[in-house]
């Protein structure tokens, strides 16, 4: 009961309602003492009258307002039924939450909608996590039992109940996943798959259609998932509970049966399916009872075939699927088998011997037809010694099909969980703990109790006991740990009802003795009880109906259950005759008969048992009722050696509605599921509960004298608070409140706040009022001063004015007599001015009149000259064009003269090709001539170079000689003086002339250029407008592009990141295979054992079309390859004979030729079958070159086409100048491609003929030894490093797989990859490609092999990532496509494309484990650091905590270190990430891109946890969020690391702690809101806002209105926000490596230490 002070005026409190069940009222009025009536107001407004007989009648009060939707009922002030009820009602309909913690009880209401709460982003976000911080989920309670069995290595127990409908199945399925994924999918186990696999099985063969569930269970079952010692599932096992076989044969109104028949039926049309002779649902009597035969929303057909991939996953054949389904099938048919009355008073009963039905039944099963039909209708009785044969009635012929039908089914259940359980079953030995998953029937009441809701009832009856008595335990383990001075907690414990169900002579003893009677009936039965617990002993929980002798009453702890005595010991004693078990034994079926076979043995306790009828030893068999009681109490055990963790689900109504709360039905459910008893015995004992730290902090205003935060002024103050001593208890760490008491604190305190406040107002208000009693004395004085200055400012200028009156009048006089006197001067002026500016107008306009018509006569005939010189010059131009198109026709018919003298003479001279190549041979004996002319020519020439020499000498020698002779004196004669000065005349004439022709050219280009000027302006402004048009989409075009580009890039890398699990996952199984196979004696050699460096690729494949591509193919017609592919694949070169030496017949060959249509050439004739075969595989490669030849330049010239009309298309329309750039630029590259394919074309065929030749030249050798090699000579490129073949393996093991990490980081970065680069580069110089290869290969897989091994070190893993990338680019650096563009380079001969793939694979492999790393070690720093450290100093002090929930009972905390992690503990991981990739000088952009993920991580890990904690959200954490994050952002922008988005992945917490410092009350703050946080979606800002929690007085909740005004605003907004709550934290930004060309380094500049041992290289 509350303190009575608390009814004062505007308490609130709840009052009974019929509909409601509880509604809110308010004291209208102080309550005294004696009252018998309050006065109170509705909440609709109404005021009434509530009577009070005496203290104990007064209604309940409400909790503060700020109290509403609390995660944890416990945590209340008032704890009551219409408390919890409206805390549900809130947090349901409110805000969306489903989930509530009642103490140790998580309550679950079943919200009949899917809610995006259970991914993956929401498994990650609860793994780790301390249950009593986050957000009431399944999986809070799934992390805390699996936390809990880790640490202490005890067993543990979520129990799941409820009524059906309420959701205890799908939060089971939710459970197990949880623990699928969090034990198994991170070690790639296949045991999780498994035993989610289960789900669907059970709920086909256990789940049916019911009038409150379209799913429910109609049997328990309980899971025990088995753990290694490493946290990871290793095997499960099921036990199932009291399976409702009446459901098989009966099913009622709106129900179905199990879903697995209406499955089968639905799947008929299959093929495999039409032996079973099914038909629809209708037609068969098990199925069509209920009338419901689908349910809105499911497909059974699917569902069939997920039940099928199920079974597949759990090891069960398909033949014995189909052994499982003809079973099921049978079921169906055995109940249309129509069974007639005979005999006269229909004491007898038959079958027809044509019933369908029973024929498929036995053809199906595999049975005598006629013995079943016989034994369906009769049954054997002993008596005295003798058997006799009793015909059975009509009646009891049905009941003892429907029998035989039930007891199949409970057969087939049972041996399908035995299935189940040995495809769970460990293999790796027994399990070290487990946690045990039991999805259980609720308390079920109907208007028609049976037997089976008699069994469900005494079930919910010792869980509710086992429930009490834990729920009790956990208090007093409070109590006893804080030391305190307890009575005995009072619970109503229900042992007395379950002593009348299972005592002795209690309803189950006299139901097996009643069984056991060979007469008994359920009438007798009925009057015993009523004689043994009414009569006897009367029990306080039993009774019986007024109106009826068939039907008793049991008082049970959640509501008065009357049972109808009818069928009670039919469906106990479960009777089947041996007879028809018999038959079944003898079924040709191996399933049948071994679901048959250990019928009398034992029987599974779990799941019923089987009675075969026969009289003898009847009283040893046992009943379903006592299996069923020995099945509890050994679950009951099994709960009871574990730690419980209870989940109670509720059924918020009966139309499935989704977010309907039906009161009245969830008040029935919280009475019988026992979570109002959970709140009763906290309510009895101290339910609130205080440190003394958190005491101090909120209730230091009630202390008086010197306050110190110690335990001794608690003690002190707190008796002079609360005089009764009863209601609060002191203990170690803590302060204990009754119930309310924290109610009267709060009220006190607002008391002495509000005292305090009316003194603060009456002091500060005394203050303001001498404040404004000496600013209106200042002011009075001021106006005073004002006014006088103002009068004696008054008389100052009335003086001024009147002097200036006096000044101006003088003035005025003074102006009047100069303007008339200047008036009349400039009068004369001006007459005169007109008068001589006409006279000299007149003479302007004849002297202008001359000059114009002088210019207009020369300009005329200058326009005369030039018209005739135009005419002159067009004639000219004419006569020109006339001839030179005569001579252009004459030439054109020369031309198709000699082409059709040439084609006609290439169809007479078909066979000249080969005269031609003689030809052509002649023509290089002819160049060698050549060349040894140009010998002796050059010979000669040196000869006459050296007499020219000495004729130069001699002509030195004569001109030395004639310059010593005088110089002739020159003489001028008269005439070229004047013909010189004649000519000077003429240029002079000449310039004059030229000169006016270019100021008239100067004056028309100055015309020309401002038109110019104005037409360039105003294509300018459009050229303009067209270029923003076109950068717009091509940005918009770009952008599409590269979101393109990362979706792929992110799905090639996640293939590689699935492909390297893989591996792993191949190497554990193979070494789990190895200690298998060593533990049962097998022996393997050394050479299996060791470690063998394979090449990724042999090269040792058949010559293929695949491997004669050329590495760059020309877009026109050519039969020939690269000069590259020329080298490769040569005739003479070994490599290419070792390759042909793999085919080993000639009609290999001769297949390829006819697959590439190449003919065999009948001209040919060879000595030597080498020559002649290596010739036809050279025909081959050609013929299958000339076809990719052409087929690429088919696609060369459309894209020619196609970017030729794109460019006219771009001039038409006007397009930017930029864009015309890109155009022309893009198409110079193409032709430049084209001229370079040409030459290449040009060297190809070149090579081919030189090829052709050598078969028409007759050897006289056999062999082709006698030919000259027709590979180019190696390059000789200095500076290389050359390794033995002896040497390769001692290579790789130094400078890889051995290599050290001690030493390995003070080298130079890249020294590995570069030495080993060298040395492939040597042996391709050399011409050993295959070496080669061999040698880049094996290095390869060396340093795959190497990343394996450093999984967890981050500098190894960064010298690797350095080393690959290195190798990598070097490789494309002297790949022979790169080094076309360089003339420095010198190209590879080997084709390396397939390792350069692999090497970029291994890169982002290295990558992604650099990254695997730092994340590692970042998850459990990130929410500790970011979140929960205290990084200003005071701001927590600052703010007082107003409501403070106590830990849920049962949740222990966790283990927390002395040191807690701070921003510094990342900022330590992530500079040790920034020093590995400085260290190795990876690229810039690299490291840009790996902080981007981190910071991504780091965001997404503190979001998820701030959105799913109420204690986060609020002020003062909002703003060290802020602080934190604005220290990792300064940390990046140190070093540079802004640039490639690793600031903007921080956005969304930026924005989420900005949330929380704003203004949440009016319009305009959530309108800021929704401008400011872009970055959030709208679930997200809502559950910020719906979990905002104020820790001060000052501070208020998030009203629901401003929450819609949020909503409402943020549906106008349009974003691309996910709509997802949480952020996935497995998200993988793509990742793209930079190309850069690394310099080109020799081994003389390499400095390689000695401890790398690699001296047996040698310098190249």
């Amino acid at each position: 009961m509350a303190t009575l002070e608390l009814y004062t005026k505007g308490a609130a409190v709840w009052v009974p309602d019929p509909e409601a069940v509880w509604v809110s009222a308010t004291l209208l009025r102080d309550y005294r003492p004696g009252e018998e009536r309050l006065l109170l107001r509705l909440h609709n407004g109404n005021e009434v009258h509530y009577s009070v007989d005496s203290p104990s009648d007064l209604p309940p009060l409400g909790n503060p307002d700020i109290l509403e939707g609390e995660n944890d009922l416990t945590a209340l002030s008032f704890l009551h039924e219409p408390a919890v009820l409206h805390n549900l009602r809130v947090r349901f309909l409110d805000y969306s939450s489903i989930y509530t913690y009642c103490g140790i009880v998580l309550v679950a209401i079943n919200p009949y909608d899917q809610l995006p709460i259970y991914g993956e982003e929401v498994i990650d976000a609860y793994s780790g996590q301390d249950m009593a911080d986050m957000e009431p989920h399944i999986f809070s309670v799934a992390e805390e039992a699996y936390c809990t069995m880790t640490r202490e290595e005890r067993n543990q127990s979520i129990i799941i109940s409820g009524e059906s409908g309420s959701g205890k199945t799908v939060s089971a399925k939710f459970t197990m996943r949880y623990f699928a994924v969090v034990g198994g999918a991170a070690r790639q186990t296949s045991v999780e798959e498994k035993v989610l696999a289960s789900n669907p099985i059970m709920e086909s063969i256990g789940n049916a259609k019911t009038t409150r569930n379209d799913n429910s269970s109609r049997f328990g079952k309980y899971i025990e998932i088995g753990f290694g010692g490493k946290g990871d599932i290793i095997g499960a096992n099921m036990r199932t509970y009291l399976l409702e076989k009446s459901r098989v044969v009966f099913q009622a109104s709106s129900e179905r049966n199990y879903h697995i028949f209406y499955q089968l039926c639905a799947a008929r049309e299959l093929p495999e399916m039409r032996s079973l002779k099914l038909e629809p649902p209708e037609y068969f009597h098990y199925t069509n009872q209920g009338g419901e035969m689908q349910i809105p929303g499911t497909d059974d057909l699917s569902d069939l075939e997920r039940t099928r991939n199920a079974f597949t996953v759990l090891g069960v054949q398909p033949e014995h699927q189909m052994e499982l389904f003809r079973i099921l099938a049978a079921v169906l048919h055995l109940g249309n088998v129509n069974i007639q009355a005979s005999g006269r008073s229909a004491d007898r009963s038959y079958i027809d011997a044509d019933d369908r039905s029973l024929a498929v039944f036995s053809k199906l099963l595999g049975v005598e037809r006629s013995q079943l039909a016989h034994w369906l209708c009769s049954r054997r009785l002993a008596v005295g010694g003798e058997m006799l044969v009793k015909p059975m009635t009509g009646q009891q012929a049905l009941e003892a099909r429907n029998a035989l039908a039930k007891h199949i089914y409970g057969q087939l259940f049972t041996w399908t969980v035995q299935r189940l359980n040995s495809a769970l079953r460990s293999q790796k030995g027994k399990a070290r703990s487990f946690i045990g998953v039991l999805d259980i029937y609720g308390f079920e009441t109907f208007d028609q109790n049976s037997f089976e809701q008699f069994c469900i009832n005494y079930a919910n009856e010792k869980l509710q006991q086992q429930f009490n008595r834990h729920v009790f335990h956990l208090e007093q383990e409070e109590y006893i740990r804080e030391e305190l001075a307890w009575n005995r907690i009072e619970f109503s414990d229900n042992q007395e009802c379950i002593n009348l169900i299972e005592g002795p002579l209690g309803i189950f003893d006299l139901l097996d003795e009643e069984c056991r009677m060979p007469k008994g009936s359920d009438e007798s039965w009925a009057r015993k009880l009523y004689d043994q617990h009414l009569t006897s002993k009367p029990h306080a929980h039993f009774g019986k109906p007024r109106m009826t002798n068939s039907a008793f009453i049991v008082f049970h702890f959640a509501d008065t259950v009357q049972y109808e005595c009818s069928g009670f010991l039919d469906k106990n004693r479960d009777t089947v005759f041996g007879e028809l078990i018999n038959i079944l034994k003898a079924s040709q079926s191996e399933l049948v008969a071994e679901l048959f076979q250990q019928q009398g043995s034992t029987l599974p306790v779990a799941n019923g048992s089987v009675r075969t009828g026969k009289r003898v030893a009847r009283e040893h068999r046992l009943t379903v009722g006592f299996q069923f009681r020995q099945s509890l109490q050994m679950l009951m055990d099994t709960l009871n050696s574990t730690t419980p963790h209870y989940v109670r689900c509720i059924k918020p109504n009966d139309l499935k509605a989704p977010f309907m709360f039906d009161p009245q039905r969830t008040v029935q459910q919280l009475r019988a599921c026992g979570v109002l008893e959970t709140i009763r015995i906290s309510a009895a004992g101290y339910p609130s509960r205080w440190t003394y730290e958190e005491f101090f902090s909120r209730y230091r205003v009630l202390l008086r004298g010197a306050q110190h935060q110690d335990q001794a002024s608690c003690r002190q103050a707190l008796p002079q608070l609360i005089p009764d001593t009863d209601q609060y208890c002191f203990g170690k760490t803590k302060v204990f409140f009754r119930a309310g008491q924290v109610a009267v604190l709060e009220r006190l305190r607002s008391e002495r706040l509000r005292v305090s406040a009316v003194v603060i107002q009456s002091r500060v208000k005394g203050w303001l009022a001498r404040i404004r009693y000496s600013r209106i004395l200042w002011a009075a004085a001021t106006i005073q001063r004002y006014s006088r200055g103002a009068l004696a400012r008054r008389l100052a200028l009335t003086l001024r004015y009147t002097k200036a009156a006096t000044v101006i009048q003088k003035t005025y006089r003074m102006l009047v007599v100069r303007q008339l006197f200047l008036l009349i001067r400039d009068a004369t002026v001006t007459i005169q001015a007109f008068t001589r500016g006409t006279l000299a107008r007149r003479t302007y306009r004849e002297l202008k009149a001359e000059r114009a018509a002088v210019l207009l006569q020369a300009r005329v005939r200058g326009w005369l000259a030039r018209r005739a010189y135009w005419r002159v010059r067009a004639a000219v131009v004419l006569m020109q064009c006339c001839v030179r198109r005569k001579a252009s026709r004459r030439e054109l018919l020369r031309l198709k003269a000699e082409a059709r003298s040439v084609e006609r003479y290439r169809e007479l001279n078909k066979g000249m090709e080969v005269k031609l190549m003689q030809l052509q041979l002649r023509v290089d004996q002819q160049s060698r001539e050549s060349a040894a002319l140009r010998e002796t020519l050059n010979a000669e020439r040196e000869a006459a170079s050296a007499e020219l020499e000495a004729l130069r000498g001699m002509i030195q020698k004569l001109e030395s000689q004639k310059e010593k002779k005088p110089p002739p004196s020159p003489i001028i004669s008269e005439k070229e003086v004047e013909e010189r000065r004649r000519a000077e005349e003429k240029a002079a004439q000449e310039i004059l002339r030229l000169t006016q022709e270019l100021q008239a050219l100067q004056k028309d280009k100055d015309g020309v250029c401002k038109e110019k000027e104005d037409l360039s302006a105003r294509l300018h402004e459009k050229e303009k407008t067209q270029e923003e048009r076109v950068q717009k989409a091509v940005l918009e075009a770009s952008a599409a592009l590269r979101s393109e580009l990362d979706e792929e890039k992110m799905k090639y890398q996640g293939l590689l990141r699935e492909l390297s699990r893989l591996e792993q996952r191949y190497d554990n199984l193979k070494e789990m295979n190895l200690l298998t196979e060593r533990a049962r004696g097998h022996r393997r050699t050394d050479s299996t054992q060791s470690l063998s460096l394979e090449p990724l690729s042999p090269s040792s494949a058949p010559l293929s079309p695949q491997s004669l591509t050329p590495l760059s193919v020309s877009p026109f017609a050519s039969a020939f390859p690269s000069p590259e592919e020329q080298r490769r694949v040569s005739v003479t070169s070994p490599t290419l004979e070792r390759r042909l030496s793999v085919w080993s017949s000639e009609a290999r060959l001769d297949q390829l030729m006819e697959m590439t249509d190449v003919a065999k050439d009948p001209a040919v004739k060879k000595r030597g079958e080498d020559l002649e075969f290596a010739y036809d595989a050279v025909r081959v490669a050609n013929k299958f070159l000339e076809s990719q030849l052409q087929k690429q330049q088919s696609q060369w010239k459309e894209e020619l086409e196609a970017l030729r009309n794109q460019l006219s298309q771009t001039i038409c329309s006007g397009s930017s100048a930029a864009k015309k750039q890109d155009l022309w630029e893009l198409l110079e590259a193409r032709e430049f491609e084209c001229m370079r394919l040409r030459r290449e074309v040009r060297e190809l065929r070149t090579a081919a003929s030189l090829r052709h030749l050598l078969t028409e030249v007759s050897p006289s050798a056999p062999t082709t030894e006698t030919f000259p090699p027709a590979q180019l000579k190696p390059a000789a490129v200095p500076g290389l490093l050359e390794c033995r073949k002896r040497d390769e393996a001692k290579l790789i093991k130094n400078l890889i797989t051995d290599f050290r990490p001690d030493g390995a980081l003070a080298l130079p970065p890249g020294l590995p990859a570069r030495v080993v680069f060298l040395c492939v580069r040597q042996a391709d110089c050399s011409g050993d490609q295959a070496r080669a290869r061999s040698l880049c290969s094996a290095a390869v897989v060396a340093m795959k092999a190497a990343l394996k091994k450093q999984t967890n070190d981050l500098d190894m893993t960064a010298l690797w990532l350095k080393n690959v990338c290195l190798l990598h680019d070097l490789l494309i650096q002297h790949s022979p496509k790169q080094s076309l563009d360089s003339d420095e380079l010198v190209p590879m001969r080997t084709d390396l494309s397939d390792l350069m793939r692999a090497l970029s694979d291994l890169c982002i492999q290295a990558y992604q484990q650099l990254l695997s790393i730092t994340e590692t070690q970042l998850q459990k720093l990130i929410v500790p650091a970011l979140l929960e450290s205290e990084n200003i100093p005071g701001l927590s002090g600052a703010t007082v905590k107003l409501v403070v929930s106590r830990k849920r009972a049962g949740s222990d905390p966790r283990p927390v270190g002395t040191d807690a992690p701070t921003m510094a503990s990342v900022m330590r991981q992530l500079g040790a990430l920034h020093t590995a990739l400085s260290r190795q000088c990876l690229p810039q952009s690299l490291a840009e891109q790996a902080f981007r993920q981190m910071t991504y991580l780091i965001s997404a890990c503190a979001l998820n946890n701030l959105l799913l904690r109420k204690d986060m959200c609020c002020w003062s954490r909002g703003m060290q969020i802020r602080y934190n994050v604005s220290v990792l952002e300064e940390w990046l922008r140190s070093r540079g690391l802004q640039a490639g988005g690793a600031v903007a992945t921080l956005e969304p917490l930026i924005q989420a702690a900005q949330l929380l410092q704003v203004g949440k009350k009016t319009e305009a703050d959530a309108q800021a809101i929704v401008r400011t946080c872009t970055a959030l979606s709208c679930k997200q800002i809502v559950k910020i806002l719906t979990l905002y929690t104020p820790h001060s007085d000052l501070d208020e909740k998030v009203s629901l209105n401003f929450i819609r005004t949020v909503q409402e605003l943020i549906k106008d907004r349009s974003d691309s926000q996910p709509p997802q709550l949480l952020l996935d934290v497995r998200r993988v930004f793509p990742v793209t490596f930079p190309y850069s060309p690394p310099p080109d380094l020799g081994a003389e500049e390499l400095v390689i230490p000695e401890s790398l041992k690699i001296s047996f290289l040698r310098r190249a």
